[in-house]
């Protein structure tokens, strides 16, 4: 890597900031996640005091990262406040150039971890591929981790109907729900063409969503309005880029639900949904008739993999062919109280071994 420079800075500008990144995730394998469209939504109230790793090599940008520190902590992709990190991100990691994701995380993880001089600095890396979580392990042998499957549809190559891949049960399931919901008319799903169109949608699905999580003891997605705030960015910057799927899915005139997915090279990520289960009768399943009509249309659309991203409901079991597994991991420093515990529960254990 002749020529090779790392550089740690703040984000005086952060259009410009726009433009390499775009300029890089041009020439990267990066994920929705790691493009400009969900990095940059919000960027300077996400992150208040950025630390931006950049490695040039050439002349040009070969690796982004792009940290908020708190602190002793620097947090990947995210904030550090729970509040604005409740938008919940995935496929996490260094954008790099496409080819060199191994060598560059490396690179740059080290350059962030180092920034602190004399005592490294923690980091956070939510959502991160297992490449990343290896390099991130070489960096400290103090380092948390726990893992979730984000189980996928693999549409590529289907010789015949997608529901022939599924299981008896999964089949008859959604059959009979589709049954239930085809008595009120033919099933169709129906993608905003405008902006407007899909912000009105994601407020439609947020009162389906809230009435769903509240139902069951839980706050829900949209409690805090940050929440929405980021996502109406997300919306106004990637539905023109042809990378928002605002869909609505009903039976003649009777609505069954909302996805919103967003689409990124080749694949329908499903992110955020509000389903009508107070109207549905015991057999009609608004998540799975709303989600088989979202793999039809993706399988139009030419697209290779419908992704349920990371979670254990069992629809996405019932869906999905595979799984891939994300990481939530903490990098500590060798003197932090978690490294200082972990090594004194080893030397207690070797003790009593012996």
């Amino acid at each position: 890597m002749t020529g090779l420079t790392i550089a740690l800075s703040d984000v005086p500008d952060w259009d410009a900031l726009g433009q390499r990144w775009r300029a890089l995730e041009e020439r990267s394998n990066g994920s929705f996640f790691q493009s400009w469209t969900w990095t940059g939504a919000l960027a300077a109230e996400r992150f208040p005091n950025p630390v931006l790793v950049e490695a040039r090599e050439d002349g040009r940008t070969v690796a982004l990262a792009l940290f908020n520190r708190r602190g002793r902590r620097l947090y990947l992709g995210e904030s550090g406040d729970p509040a604005m990190d409740g938008v919940y991100i995935e496929f996490n990691g260094v954008l790099t150039e496409s080819g060199r994701e191994a060598e560059l995380t490396a690179r740059c993880l080290r350059a962030a971890r180092g920034a602190g001089g004399l005592l490294p600095r923690t980091l956070i890396l939510s959502g991160i591929d297992g490449m990343t979580l290896a390099e991130a392990s070489r960096l400290s042998p103090a380092i948390d981790s726990r893992a979730a499957a984000a189980p996928f549809a693999d549409l590529s190559g289907l010789s015949g109907p997608f529901l022939d891949t599924l299981s008896a049960n999964t089949r008859q399931q959604i059959r009979r729900s589709d049954r239930g919901y085809a008595r009120s008319g033919p099933i169709a799903i129906d993608r905003a063409a405008t902006v407007g169109d899909a912000l009105d949608r994601l407020d439609a699905l947020a009162v389906w969503h809230q009435k769903t999580w509240i139902a069951r003891g839980r706050p829900g997605a949209f409690a805090r309005p940050w929440f929405r705030r980021f996502h109406r960015a997300v919306i106004a910057e990637g539905l023109p880029r042809g990378e928002i799927d605002l869909l609505a899915i009903a039976a003649g005139p009777r609505p069954v639900g909302f996805l919103y997915n967003f689409r990124w090279r080749g694949t329908s990520l499903a992110y955020q949904s509000g389903f009508d289960y107070e109207g549905c009768s015991p057999h009609e399943k608004p998540g799975l008739t709303c989600h088989h009509q979202a793999i039809q249309a993706a399988i139009g659309w030419g697209l290779a993999r419908y992704d349920f991203l990371a979670g254990d409901d069992r629809y996405k079991r019932s869906l999905s062919h595979g799984a891939e597994t994300l990481h939530w991991a903490t990098v500590e420093t060798p003197l932090s109280l978690r490294a200082l515990a972990r090594r004194a529960r080893h030397a207690s254990r070797a003790l009593m071994a012996g």
